[in-house]
């Protein structure tokens, strides 16, 4: 089979091909076209073909990370959207849970109140009431009102429609019926159901959630069905499948029915690169370090596994959601980040970017304002002549320039400028890494920092020292980790129901048949995509907390029925995550089994591990000797330091730093008290000397 991975960035829309009999592989990157994106991702994928000797009707399946819905939150440019609700409860969207996102500021945004995903105005309400906790009907659905809701809404021109009736979790039959009738009164309209986007308790996160959802629903859809127009129309007949929040691609229909389980497709798909290139490596604790133009992204991964977000911890633009997502932090730093001075005179790195139009300065696309780039490029970390494999120059003469003008305005030297911009952001890169794991009790030291993204390996060494990080590992292609995590992943689709039973109070037979209803519904979806029942594997889990906690902890469940014996390990296992998470356990306390899920993976065709080859000497692979600046025992030095073509390095052969290594996505920064080496598994390797 030929799959296609397309990851789309804020600068650069990174590709990669790969033939799983052949297991040749060719990879590609075209500057992201921001008005639509799938241009960009067109042209991409037909120059790939080209470049790689493959007709376009010969491609299988392409994988697809994207930021449209991340955008659409992030920017405020979602559609105008409308709610039905229940009479009294049109303000739970704004009330929230009356908590302040910071605490003791006194100036502080909350989202949810200054930019509503929902307008007051638009929020409708009708009479229906179903009660806990078996999902009576205590109010029959008031089918008028919800007619007059939908008229009202075609007369406003509002295209987007979330219902959320409360206890919907329990019986979704009312909102169920609700959409059914917008949908025969406006069937042109977007909608969705509260109970189908997070059938859980907690009414503002699951409304928030449907609003959401509604929210960037049709700009979702919109770029779907054009993308999948473009690919038929330049003779691609290949599935497309997105990529979802939670580790695993949906199919194109999935996608744009729940545009809400994207909202970090790009970022997801780094963290599974990551991961694998650290499993070849045979690496067991991991910090996948994913840097683009735009932001970076930093994610956790322990034996293979990554870690899940828990639903106190997914926000989205300071919106709360209940999507499984993978658990990864992003800041505002990558190669475009803009470096200021200011009201203060504070010398500041980002968050602002110069993105991919007008880009760095030294681009020479109309950027006037000096960038991490730029700064790399003053300082001679990149070679002008060889950016993106000598497919695009760089005008070092536009970098100094910019660079200068900053070092003025800062009173300081050019380098010292250039030096300081890259020593800002690299702290702030090493702050987010300690957020996601000095403040969660884990030991950034006994990790390795998998660097990669168009500008991961340039920075990825310096920040490792920041942190005290011996070991830095490049993947075989930097720039294109996250293009080539979407085809080492699998269709995934979650499950899942709120269940509300104490241990001592257990009833199995209900907990049982519950799990046997949710198997059901998931080979139900994954019949519907063409995936054999065969081919798709289960993992049960339950989200668990003492009774009186406001937060759960997820718990695996192993499969097969549960009885009062094997239940046992199950409150086992809850107690040692307690332990490990807080730092206690509470042995005689019951336990409350607040919603168990239910995972399904369809297993897809997937990549092979990269072939590496034996090559000639250290010394082939010098491709010139030019002078850098690197700080050294506190001092700027400029040094005479050698370039390397890094598909020339032999393996298993140490190259001393500086070093700058070269390939057609990244470049790879080996400062000095650094070692590098190309590994059989074909990642490079830098090592500290003398770690601390």
């Amino acid at each position: 089979m030929k799959l296609i991975g397309v990851d789309v960035g804020g600068t650069f829309t990174d590709l990669i091909i790969t033939d799983t009999g052949t297991k040749n592989t060719h990879i590609h990157k075209v500057p992201t076209t921001p008005d639509d994106p799938s241009v960009g991702v067109t042209r991409g994928i037909l120059e790939l073909c080209k470049y790689s000797n493959v007709l376009a009707n010969q491609i299988d399946h392409v994988f697809h990370g994207t930021t449209i819905a991340t955008n659409a939150v992030l920017e405020y440019e979602g559609s105008e959207t409308g709610m039905i609700t229940n009479q009294g409860y049109r303000d739970i969207l704004h009330i929230g849970r009356h908590q302040r996102p910071e605490n003791y500021s006194i100036m502080q945004d909350i989202p949810w109140q200054s930019q509503p995903l929902v307008a007051r105005r638009n929020r409708l309400t009708v009479k229906e009431r179903i009660t806990p906790p078996d999902g009576k009907v205590l109010t029959e659905l008031d089918q008028l009102g919800v007619k007059k809701a939908a008229k009202e809404f075609k007369k406003r021109g509002i295209k987007s429609i979330a219902v959320c009736f409360l206890f919907s979790y329990i019986n979704p039959n009312h909102e169920e019926a609700a959409k059914k009738i917008i949908n025969e009164i406006y069937p042109e309209a977007f909608v969705t159901t509260s109970a189908k986007v997070a059938p859980q308790f907690r009414e503002f996160e699951r409304f928030t959630t449907a609003a959401m959802n509604a929210f960037i629903g049709p700009k979702v859809r919109d770029y779907v069905q054009m993308l999948e127009q473009r690919l038929k129309k330049s003779g691609l007949n290949a599935d497309l499948h997105i990529m979802g929040s939670n580790g695993g691609v949906a199919t194109a229909q999935t996608v744009s029915d729940l545009p809400v389980i994207t909202l970090l497709s790009g970022p997801a798909a780094g963290v599974l690169g990551g991961a694998w290139s650290a499993a070849r490596a045979a690496k067991r604790k991991v910090i996948t370090f994913d840097v683009g133009g735009t932001s970076a992204d930093i994610g956790i991964v322990i034996d293979g596994q990554y870690s899940e977000a828990t639903s106190r911890d997914t926000w989205i633009g300071g919106y709360p959601v209940l999507v499984p997502m993978i658990d990864i932090g992003t800041i505002g730093a990558g190669g475009g980040s803009i470096a200021h001075v200011d009201k203060g005179g504070a010398f500041k790195v980002g968050p602002k970017s110069s993105g991919s139009k007008p880009g760095p300065a030294c681009y020479l696309r109309g950027g006037k304002l000096p960038t991490v780039t730029d700064a790399n490029l003053s300082l001679g970390r990149l070679d002008p002549e060889n950016f993106l494999g000598g497919e695009m120059r760089l005008d070092r003469t536009i970098a100094d320039k910019v660079i200068n003008s900053l070092a003025k305005e800062l009173g300081i030297k050019k380098n010292e400028a250039a030096e300081g911009i890259l020593t800002i952001i690299n702290s702030n890169m090493a702050n987010a890494i300690r957020a996601k794991t000095v403040q969660k009790g884990l030991d950034p030291r006994e990790f390795s920092l998998v660097s990669f993204g168009g500008a991961g390996p340039l920075h990825g060494a310096e920040v490792a020292d920041m942190l005290n990080i011996p070991e830095v590992i490049i993947p075989p292609y930097p720039g294109i980790t996250s293009a080539e995590g979407l085809l080492t992943t699998d269709l995934k689709y979650d499950q899942i129901k709120t269940e509300f039973q104490v241990n001592n109070k257990l009833d199995l037979k209900r907990l049982n048949r519950d799990f046997k209803e949710l198997s059901q519904s998931l080979f139900e979806q994954y019949k519907a995509d063409g995936i054999s029942a065969s081919k798709v594997k289960q993992f049960r889990f339950g989200d668990l907390r003492y009774v009186g906690q406001g937060y759960e902890l997820r718990v695996p469940i192993s499969d097969g029925i549960l009885n009062k014996k094997n239940i046992e390990k199950v409150w086992s296992a809850f107690h040692k995550q307690h332990q490990q998470e807080y730092g206690h356990f509470f042995a005689d306390s019951p336990i409350e089994i607040v919603n168990i899920r239910l995972t399904g993976v369809g297993i897809m065709p997937k990549i092979s591990a990269p072939k590496v080859k034996k090559k000639g000497t250290i010394n082939a692979a010098i491709i010139k000797i030019a002078p850098t600046v690197f700080r050294i025992n506190k001092k700027l030095k400029t040094i005479d330091t050698k370039f390397y073509d890094r598909n020339c390095l032999p393996i298993d052969k140490i190259v001393r730093g500086p070093a700058i290594i070269l390939q057609k996505d990244t470049t790879t920064v080996v400062p000095p008290n650094w070692t590098a080496k190309a590994d059989k598994s074909a990642n490079l390797i830098l090592t500290k000397i003398n770690p601390k």
